[in-house]
């Protein structure tokens, strides 16, 4: 089993040590479809990890902070509300 070297680029491109941004999004879309994962995105990843989060409590400007977002409400756009949030909240109440 490889190991993970934080200092080292997680994917490496033919003309740099790293991917731009265009072709890390490529490259993720690539991997989605190849794994038979539908309607996804280069930022489903972000999207959870946010959402996540939210559904932990942590408030939008962390998470605006975490994801380098300059507005809160494009923050507040990555936040999916589930059933589990909504009931979380409720049980809050009671």
């Amino acid at each position: 089993m490889a190991t993970c070297d934080p200092t080292k680029p997680l994917f490496s491109a033919q003309k740099r040590s790293a991917f731009s941004a265009n072709t890390l999004c490529q490259t993720m879309n690539a991997i989605y479809k190849r794994a038979g994962i539908e309607g996804a995105t280069s930022h489903s990843g972000r999207r959870s990890f946010i959402t996540t989060l939210a559904s932990k409590g942590i408030g939008v400007r962390v998470l605006g902070a975490l994801a380098a977002h300059r507005s809160i409400a494009t923050t507040q756009a990555y936040i999916d509300v589930n059933d589990e949030m909504k009931r979380a909240a409720v049980e809050l109440a009671v």
